[in-house]
């Protein structure tokens, strides 16, 4: 059409494709909906966090097999409160972020800056993830991520090591792994056999899944974490012959005050190590499954065509937000304030969007058009083709520039 060819956007929308985002209409209806509930339904509601640049969103979107939550290199990419939903069977999962790492000269929605603690107590699980690409921060948690453990020590938490298909020397995994976890993985103390280290070119890699679920003694050979994890373990350096106290007789996790917090780099109380390539999607399906057998009887929050509690308006704000960030330099981006114009939806199912993007200064306006319009235009384009990908309709999208008033 003449207004796709004015913005640089194709006119065709994408095939259908499964597990995708319903159209706009649709997704807002399923929203307001009560949902479809099996005969006997479950549900686990898990929380996320980590510091900026973990992976979060990228371990969720690949848990979810769809682009829900944008994605980018500067931090504080995710800044909405929304829920991604997994739907399997008879089982739901709602997974969310819990923002630890806040700053005002990023110029965050008020919503994010309330206290975390209020996201954390409607949890059942805690993931914490761990980029052990970083040599900075891989071998302790940082003083947020304890403190936000230690206030609820009763939540069950699992420590997920995230890129390690960047790590060279994958030896190092059982290090960091010991280190995260003083030691402890479910009432059980991790020990580091005298084994050589494997050399950083082998191709013999530690187990990307380290489970203590259940007592070894009470394993089945042959069992999905039985046999074969006792095999990998022996291969990974990794020995879990003793106990650790009270967490390994039944017992709850103690709470661990200020001073305690002071000498830990560590969190002895996980109950699991996943260890895994997010990107790629590497062993996110094992971390999937252990998810789903988490599930506990309870209603679902969603229907079952839900991937997100996100609004369209929300989905369509966060594609353009993690385009400015990808194009735009340093602090930029955070200045931009995002105002929808116009949101029409066609007989034919298409969709009008008009957006303006409102600066602070005049340079910040230049650096967003770009010379030529190039930058805005890219932008525009690429917004508006992942916005078809999401909605599995045609999308027309505009940008305007314009310095706040």
């Amino acid at each position: 059409s003449a207004l796709g060819s004015l913005l640089g956007i194709p006119a065709e929308a994408p095939p259908a494709a499964l597990g995708q985002h319903p159209p706009p209409v649709e997704q807002k209806r399923l929203l307001e909906n009560r949902p479809d509930q099996p005969p006997q339904p479950k549900v686990l509601r898990i929380a996320i966090i980590g510091a900026p640049n973990a992976g979060k969103s990228t371990l969720c979107n690949q848990l979810l097999g769809r682009k829900v939550f944008p994605v980018s290199k500067k931090v504080h990419t995710t800044r909405c409160k929304a829920r991604g939903v997994i739907t399997h069977e008879d089982t739901q999962l709602c997974v969310w972020f819990i923002h630890l790492y806040l700053s005002f000269r990023h110029n965050l929605d008020e919503a994010m800056l309330t206290d975390p603690w209020d996201s954390m107590k409607h949890a059942d699980l805690v993931l914490v993830l761990v980029d052990v690409s970083d040599h900075w921060t891989r071998n302790s948690l940082s003083k947020e991520v304890l403190k936000c453990l230690s206030q609820f020590p009763h939540i069950p938490s699992v420590l997920v090591l995230n890129k390690v298909d960047i790590l060279k020397k994958k030896f190092l995994l059982l290090e960091i792994a010991t280190d995260l976890t003083e030691g402890i993985v479910n009432g059980k103390k991790l020990e580091v056999k005298s084994s050589p280290k494997q050399d950083s070119r082998s191709s013999v890699k530690p187990p990307l899944h380290l489970t203590q679920a259940s007592p070894p003694e009470s394993k089945v050979p042959g069992s999905p974490f039985g046999q074969e994890e006792n095999q990998a373990q022996e291969g990974s350096g990794l020995d879990r012959s003793s106990d650790a106290g009270a967490a390994g007789t039944g017992e709850g996790p103690k709470h661990h005050g200020a001073e305690d917090l002071k000498e830990m780099k560590g969190w002895p109380h996980f109950q699991e190590i996943f260890m895994l390539a997010a990107l790629r999607g590497e062993e996110v399906d094992t971390l999937k499954r252990y998810l789903l057998m988490q599930a506990k009887p309870g209603p679902w929050e969603f229907h079952s065509d839900v991937l997100t509690s996100q609004s369209p308006q929300e989905i369509c704000d966060n594609i353009i937000r993690e385009k400015l960030l990808e194009y735009l330099p340093l602090e930029v981006p955070y200045g931009v304030t995002q105002v929808t114009d116009v949101w029409e939806e066609g007989e034919c199912g298409e969709l009008l969007i008009v957006q303006s993007l409102l600066v602070p200064r005049e340079s910040h306006k230049r650096m967003l058009i770009g010379r030529g319009g190039k930058v805005i235009s890219r932008i525009a384009q690429e917004a508006g083709q992942d916005l078809m990908n999401a909605f599995l309709c045609e999308v027309r999208l505009k940008l305007k520039v314009e310095v706040k008033g």
